[in-house]
């Protein structure tokens, strides 16, 4: 792990965090937030089941079978907030398909206002807990899965919430190709310190920097959400992680 960037105050006090993940509702809290405008009602009663996965069975030979149209690459966007990120690589490559994941109603609603302004058909949606999400899909199945400003859940008490756990990246490894990409922004220094931790115990995973700035910048063409904007306003740096699925 890269001084630079650890936390004096960690300790990784997990050594095995299986049994701190909850099957049910781990990884938020609150499901909804401000009262729906009326449009955005109408998008969750008639639109979202237009897009939303349905994981009460077993999942599909490929997760491409979900899109209309042909897509080379499948990714996954975990917590998508606004959907800020996820619109923007959903428009800039038409032809890799996007998972959002998020369990807020009020994300949800501005997603799909958004999904419906610009007629984008390569997005489908779970409204649910993602770890229940990877456990559904189909092995090496993802191209990429982004986690982008998550909830760092700071108090010790509520660490076993992180959506970062021994028994989570075992999954994510599950579900990606050899070669893909687990990508983490935050501008917690503890919950990167934790992400490291985590991830440089896993026999999967490889991180990829190789110097400062690889994580201390953006990647290429990385879309600023509202969240991190205001971050770097309030003068907090973001640290931006790439790992890489061995195999």
């Amino acid at each position: 792990m890269s001084a630079a960037i650890r936390d004096p105050e960690y300790r990784d006090t997990s050594p095995n965090d299986a049994a701190a993940v909850h099957p049910h509702g781990s990884f938020f809290g609150r499901r909804k937030g401000h009262r729906l405008r009326s449009h955005q009602s109408d998008l969750i009663a008639h639109l979202l089941p237009r897009l939303a996965l349905e994981i009460g069975s077993s999942h599909p030979p490929s997760l491409a079978g979900l899109f209309d149209a042909p897509v080379d690459d499948i990714r996954l966007e975990i917590g998508f907030g606004g959907g800020e990120h996820l619109i923007a690589e959903a428009r800039a490559f038409p032809a890799t398909g996007f998972v959002g994941c998020e369990p807020y109603v009020n994300g949800m609603a501005k997603i799909l206002a958004q999904i419906e302004a610009h007629s984008i058909g390569n997005i489908r949606l779970f409204a649910g807990d993602a770890a229940e999400l990877l456990a559904w899909a189909p092995p090496q199945s993802l191209a990429r899965i982004d986690l982008i400003h998550p909830d760092p859940w700071p108090k010790r008490r509520h660490w076993k919430r992180r959506f970062v756990q021994d028994a989570t990246i075992s999954a994510m490894a599950h579900v990606l190709k050899p070669g893909g990409e687990f990508r983490f922004v935050s501008d917690i220094s503890d919950y990167c310190a934790w992400t490291l931790a985590h991830l440089s115990r896993s026999p999967d995973f490889v991180w990829t920097a190789e110097k400062a700035d690889d994580w201390r910048l953006p990647w290429t063409d990385y879309t600023m959400t509202r969240y991190g904007r205001k971050a770097e306003r309030e003068g907090r740096r973001a640290a931006y992680l790439r790992f890489r699925r061995i195999g």
